[in-house]
């Protein structure tokens, strides 16, 4: 079991900047896939960035692509996710996600490949 706290969420206007954060307990997460997902109110959830366990590959929804950078340190049982240039679309309830994996450079951008969810921040950006 693995449990996944994000944090960092809050209200910025458009063209800000919010560092959002992933920290995990409960198992190591040097062998974990991580992934951000994000869900508007009547909308579904939305895949947004994908990191590998070594943190060599990432991948990113075409939305957020050159604007938000994913990163992760195993050390630190931490992922974050930096969300630069934000748009008022980009709000939404923010959740982190992970799956174990033997693939070093594996991602995931499908929800349903996740097991392990956190309960969300909420990021708000006002035009």
């Amino acid at each position: 079991q693995v449990q996944l706290v994000e944090s960092g969420g809050g209200l910025v206007q458009a063209g800000g900047s919010l560092r959002l954060s992933c920290v995990a307990s409960g198992r190591t997460f040097s062998s974990y896939v991580v992934g951000w997902f994000r869900q508007a109110p009547g909308k579904e959830r939305e895949f947004v960035a994908t990191i590998s366990y070594s943190g060599g590959n990432t991948y990113y929804a075409d939305s957020v692509k050159g604007r938000f950078t994913i990163s992760r340190d195993n050390a630190k049982n931490t992922a974050n996710l930096q969300m630069n240039s934000l748009k008022p679309e980009d709000t939404a309830i923010y959740h982190c996600a992970a799956v174990t994996t033997i693939y070093p450079s594996r991602t995931y951008y499908d929800a349903r490949e996740y097991n392990y969810w956190g309960q969300g921040t909420q990021v708000t950006v006002s035009s």
